[in-house]
């Protein structure tokens, strides 16, 4: 694990590290604790780590946690304060009619549904505004800030929009992306049984955050896409109809 926790790291000082986090991790314990998370990980190198904010379970990239009490409080407060910027990348399925624009509904508990978010006029206020950065007509790949942290709030938005994220077990048709239905004249390989999918996760992905260090100083951090999702965007331009 010590190679791959290496692999995840994007930037480190005395106050914070900053992780490029695998689609299907677990960010910290849940409350069963069967499964190892990106916290208990860290926790075999920095035996004193502390949770600054968390990332569900499918989507992959940028999280930061704080390495000291007094960073925790620092970057905490931020989060709290919505002082942070919170930029995200992801996949939705069709074509968007607006290009860009504003999500400004609250999110509310599904009650009939554990573990699920609805828009209700009794949720906590909720904002995105998203920007579409390539329109691939049957997915369009999409820019979003996030100006408040309501769980699963991009997903619940972009259903909202009437385009749900691509991969999306809850919101979305939960689909994987397969190459068949991108490419023409497809033919599956002579070895191959069935068709490996290119993306069978959730597409979206924490890309940049900004926060401000311990002594007042902007610090901007971003992670890569993961191979799954660079893939996949290639496939979409080269057969991009």
């Amino acid at each position: 694990m010590k190679n791959k926790l290496q692999d995840l790291i994007i930037f480190e000082n005395e106050d914070l590290i900053a992780l490029n986090k695998p689609s299907g991790m677990l960010s910290i314990p849940d409350r069963e604790a069967k499964e190892q998370s990106l916290k208990d990980i860290l926790q075999q190198r920095y035996p004193e780590v502390y949770i600054v904010h968390r990332l569900d379970r499918d989507t992959s990239g940028l999280i930061i946690f704080a390495k000291n009490a007094a960073a925790h409080r620092h970057f905490s407060l931020q989060f709290e304060n919505r002082k942070t910027i919170k930029i995200y990348l992801g996949l939705l399925l069709g074509s968007l009619a607006k290009t860009d624009g504003v999500v400004d509904v609250p999110i509310a508990e599904n009650t009939s549904k554990r573990g699920t978010m609805m828009v209700h006029r009794r949720g906590k206020p909720a904002r995105t505004d998203y920007k579409v950065l390539k329109d691939f007509k049957q997915y369009s790949w999409v820019w979003f800030q996030i100006h408040t942290g309501r769980t699963h709030q991009i997903r619940v938005h972009a259903k909202e929009l009437g385009h749900p994220l691509a991969v999306d077990k809850i919101y979305g048709d939960g689909q994987p992306i397969l190459l068949s239905s991108i490419k023409n004249r497809f033919k599956l390989s002579k070895d191959a049984l069935e068709e490996k999918p290119l993306l069978n996760r959730l597409a979206l992905h924490a890309y940049q955050l900004t926060i401000e260090d311990l002594q007042g100083k902007a610090i901007t951090l971003e992670a890569p896409l993961h191979k799954d999702l660079t893939a996949t965007l290639k496939q979409l331009e080269k057969w991009r109809q």
